[in-house]
């Protein structure tokens, strides 16, 4: 079961799916996906740790925690290799393609490049005509996909327009109105299940392929969604909406490690109280798929289900905000009894409270303990530092929210903490090997679950950083070169793992 699964002493690498080689300018669920798994099989890893699989925008800066969709796939994960295997594509389908940079994701030039080569295939599918398959996925995931796909045509139809920017009757979802769109625009709407079909089907075959390898793949669900997304729109009453349908308040976060005026997320906070009065409905089918799709979800923000940052939604930065009690031991209480071997880790960095920590030890949920925080002047008493951590827990080096270990010591570490860290360890560092320390430390922690971010594994500095939060720049686009996982990195990978009590038995 998934929640003694976490409780067995593992270690795993975190490499979200778009930074694989792929010659389709992002990495995808193609070959390269396999020979992943096939590295962490390798190495005796037991997770492979990614971001959220939901769709992407550039207009959000590509992040995969601002989606239109909670429940949708993203498209752009989808390999053309694999549809060239099926005869979904052809060779000539392929041609022109853009010249596509092999360390960096341009999305600019993958999204219309990828998106025409769906449309080719769903074309090609369509005239052969659709098949049980196809069919039975459509049936299904209708509660989600109906809507999704409808609300996908509509942006394109709109120019993509925020919802709320629609004709009333389709804002207020009037049922005539929708019919009437929905055959309207019926090819567009059987194209984008297509395309989430296309994505469900690669998946299931990777998934399947790693659990024979042993391999475990956590995921990741953001607390919240985008205000302009199939959620909001299909279902309003569950948002801090006011009668026009707009934010009254809206997420965030207080000055915190990543920003001196707080994070200003910009989603809309959720109506706990008709939440609850639907026995948590939503989140349980939210959850529900998730699971579906991972063994293990990791769950963002997790405080921010005993109580939330709101921030008048006029506001344009988060300082001005206020905490506001949500019922979180209700709501996992709900969860637990719908699924009861929740594998979840908690996202418990920033501001915690005694309520969370009581929470977390009630559902024995995980939590984070991020070695590049460990190393202050607290360090004696500092929960992230080795020696104080507990075996119900995950262990990182670094998040997708940091810099890598290496950028960390040379940019960010002052030299009294570095100073601390050598001496810590018993031996001088540098930047050349502080990736290494930090990995070994990981691994030979006492909590349960130890995880690596591929960049520090490699050690590599600034350059590959896969996140700055509260920026919109050159995020998310960092990728894997072929020729950097090596035999020597798999062999002392392994060797570490072994060593350290954490190979599979």
């Amino acid at each position: 079961m998934e929640e003694r699964m976490l409780n067995q002493r593992g270690s795993g690498i975190l490499l979200h799916f778009t930074s694989l080689p792929s010659p389709f300018g992002i990495g995808d669920f193609g070959p390269w996906s396999y020979r992943f798994a096939d590295f962490l099989a390798e190495t005796k890893q037991t997770y492979w740790q990614c971001l959220p699989l939901n769709p992407t925008d550039i207009e959000y800066g590509n992040s995969p925690y601002h989606s239109m969709s909670a429940f949708g796939f993203n498209p752009l994960l989808v390999s053309p290799e694999l549809l060239l295997q099926d005869g979904i594509l052809t060779r000539a389908d392929l041609e022109p393609a853009p010249v596509f940079p092999c360390n960096r994701v341009e999305f600019e030039l993958v999204v219309p490049y990828k998106l025409r080569l769906l449309s080719l295939a769903w074309a090609r599918f369509k005239k052969e005509g659709t098949n049980g398959e196809y069919r039975n996925f459509c049936s299904r995931h209708a509660s989600w996909l109906d809507d999704f796909a409808l609300f996908v045509a509509l942006k394109k139809e709109f120019n993509g327009r925020p919802w709320n920017e629609w004709p009333a009757a389709l804002r207020h979802r009037d049922a005539e109105a929708l019919r009437r769109e929905r055959e309207r625009l019926s090819e567009t709407v059987q194209e984008q299940k297509f395309f989430q079909y296309l994505f469900f089907r690669q998946w299931s075959s990777l998934k399947k392929y790693c659990a024979a390898r042993g391999i475990r793949l956590i995921g990741d669900v953001p607390i919240y969604v985008v205000y302009d997304s199939a959620d909001v729109w299909m279902h309003p009453d569950l948002f801090n909406l006011d009668h026009e349908k707009r934010p009254i308040t809206v997420a965030g976060v207080p000055p915190d490690y990543f920003s001196k005026t707080g994070q200003l997320w910009g989603n809309p906070v959720y109506r706990w109280e008709t939440l609850q009065s639907t026995g948590y409905e939503w989140w349980v089918n939210r959850i529900r798929h998730n699971l579906d799709l991972m063994d293990v979800v990791r769950v963002d923000h997790f405080r921010g289900f005993m109580a939330y940052w709101e921030v008048p939604a006029t506001e344009t930065i988060a300082v001005n905000g206020r905490w506001v009690e949500a019922p979180g031991m209700d709501f996992f209480t709900r969860l637990a009894s719908v699924f009861p071997d929740l594998p979840i880790i908690a996202e418990d960095l920033g501001t915690i409270t005694p309520d969370v920590w009581a929470a977390m030890e009630h559902f024995r949920f995980p939590g984070m303990k991020v070695l590049l925080f460990a190393f202050d002047e607290s360090l004696p008493r500092n929960a992230y530092a080795p020696h104080n951590h507990t075996k119900n827990a995950v262990v990182y080096t670094g998040t997708h929210d940091n810099n890598t270990a290496r950028a960390w010591f040379e940019k960010e570490l002052g030299d009294q903490d570095r100073a601390r860290l050598s001496r810590y360890l018993g031996r001088e560092v540098n930047a050349d090997t502080v990736h290494r320390e930090l990995i070994r430390l990981a691994l030979m922690s006492v909590a349960d679950t130890a995880i690596v971010p591929m960049q520090d594994l490699l050690g590599l500095g600034e350059g590959a950083r896969m996140n700055r939060p509260a920026t919109e720049q050159s995020n998310w686009q960092w990728r894997l070169a072929p020729e950097q996982l090596t035999a020597p990195l798999a062999k002392e990978l392994q060797e570490l793992t072994e060593l350290y009590g954490r190979a599979p038995r």
